[in-house]
């Protein structure tokens, strides 16, 4: 995965895991899937599972609101008060609609948050949209 594009997906429901593969298959973004808050920091901290993981950051982090162990909240606010990872991008993807989670996730540091379209097409059709933004589009700090 060397200076490839790598999504790092923390996701704890399988099927919206699968349906992001799907959206950007083919879109030369490698996509790390983790199931929840505290796999998403053993990825970044090189911890757990992925000790022996390559070198680097991915280059966005997409992150579910409510998810068991840490929720995505949880670990925006580590990720922002770290020095090393600080200026990765952070999407919020979440179902939740309150206006409570929409301003926490931005005072804690999210770049963006987007509700997850409930039918097939529209989920697809928004992952593909913000995946490639992020990940090939956007210029982020190294």
């Amino acid at each position: 995965m060397e200076n490839s594009k790598i999504i790092l997906l923390a996701e704890d429901n399988p099927k919206d895991a699968e349906l992001m593969f799907l959206a950007l298959e083919g879109s030369n973004i490698d996509i790390v899937h983790v199931k929840d808050g505290a796999e998403a920091l053993d990825y970044l901290y090189y911890g757990g599972r992925f000790s022996e993981r390559d070198q680097g950051k991915p280059t966005v982090i997409f992150l579910d609101l409510k998810m068991p162990k840490l929720d995505g909240l949880q670990v925006v606010k580590q990720v922002r008060a770290d020095e090393n990872l600080k200026t990765i991008p952070i999407v919020m993807l979440t179902s939740s609609r309150e206006e409570k989670d929409l301003a926490e996730s931005y005072n804690l540091g999210a770049n963006a948050y987007v509700v997850k379209p409930v039918t097939f097409d529209k989920f697809i059709e928004t992952i593909k949209q913000i995946g490639i933004f992020w990940a090939l589009i956007n210029e982020a700090p190294i």
